[in-house]
């Protein structure tokens, strides 16, 4: 699961080209938001998105792949982050139809 700090770097330069994007690093990937809106993965050097329809729709032909060892969600394999017009439709696409993330929980002192 681990991933280049480069290929990383590269994802990322031109997803943010796309929108509002960032990444959290997690167990040797990164989750990638989207306006803070959970959307996809980074995993071994590849780049997922969550499968909802606007994105299935948008991507018909794209290779579908679990991003990691136990990995529930089948996730749609993303080749073509250098078009920015379509990775920032396909981003809002995604954004839309994802629900509003919970609100965290302030930890309450003792």
């Amino acid at each position: 699961m681990a991933v280049s700090k480069e290929y990383h770097d590269y994802i990322l330069e031109n997803l943010q080209k796309a929108g509002e994007v960032t990444t959290r690093k997690m167990m040797g990937g990164y989750c990638v938001y989207y306006k803070g809106k959970l959307v996809g993965d980074i995993c071994d050097n590849c780049l997922y998105f969550k499968p909802v329809e606007s994105a299935l729709q948008r991507l018909p032909d794209a290779e579908r792949g679990y991003p990691y060892e136990g990995s529930k969600s089948l996730m749609i394999i993303i080749d073509n982050v250098e078009d920015t017009a379509f990775m920032s439709d396909v981003l809002q696409a995604i954004y839309q139809e994802l629900p509003e993330p919970k609100p965290k929980k302030k930890k309450q002192k003792v």
